[in-house]
């Protein structure tokens, strides 16, 4: 399956939006969105894509996948399930990283005991959609703060042409990339167009209740 047929999986779920006003979880504006909450509804797609995903490591060299809530909940246990499907012997787990406010900084945390089985593992962090690659970022660093070794990041849509030196110098595989204009809420042309801004997707209604209360 090429690049162009990972791009028809995307649009048929209905997990490409175009010609809107979204907020990203950056804080960054921009038109476009790729909805990954439209694609998980339907499994098989899911399954497809994590299965290329999958394919690009040895699967007896993963001992865990790892990725951050709430999407890459979904993305490592589809991409461990077809890990484990490979694999001679043993067994490749998956695990997911929360997000904690400490010390007035957001981080991702391993709870729930998951940090006690990555110490001396071999961990690929799976993550959907990357835009600054901070999300993948935090929790590469919180694999390697437990212990373990990460092998790399594997992105169902790299839309911010993030590289390997933005994520920890870990290897990237992406199944697709969305090149896409983005801007800062001062800069944001759909903000100064008085575009209104998509409430369904990303961070609109987070974003939009912010301004209203003033912070």
């Amino acid at each position: 399956m090429d690049k162009s047929s990972v791009m028809a999986i995307l649009t048929r779920t209905g997990a490409i939006i175009t010609d809107s006003h979204i907020v990203y979880t950056s804080g960054r504006h921009g038109k476009a969105y790729v909805n990954k909450d439209a694609l998980y509804v339907h499994c098989n797609a899911t399954s497809d894509l994590c299965k290329l995903m999958a394919a690009e490591y040895k699967a007896d060299d993963v001992d865990v996948v790892a990725g951050p809530t709430i999407g890459g909940v979904v993305l490592s246990q589809w991409v461990a399930h077809h890990l484990n499907a490979s694999r001679g012997g043993g067994e490749t787990l998956a695990v997911y990283a929360e997000e904690e406010e400490r010390d007035g900084e957001k981080v991702r945390i391993f709870k729930r005991g998951y940090d006690q089985l990555l110490p001396g593992k071999n961990v690929i962090v799976v993550e959907d959609v990357v835009t600054t690659g901070g999300s993948a970022r935090k929790v590469i660093e919180a694999v390697r703060k437990a212990g373990g070794n990460v092998l790399g990041l594997n992105i169902l849509c790299n839309r911010g042409g993030i590289r390997s030196e933005d994520v920890c110098g870990v290897p990237i595989h992406a199944l697709t990339e969305v090149s896409l204009d983005s801007w800062s809420e001062d800069e944001c042309p759909l903000c100064q167009s008085g575009v209104p801004i998509n409430t369904a997707v990303g961070k609109g209604r987070a974003f939009l209740e912010k301004r209203s209360a003033g912070v």
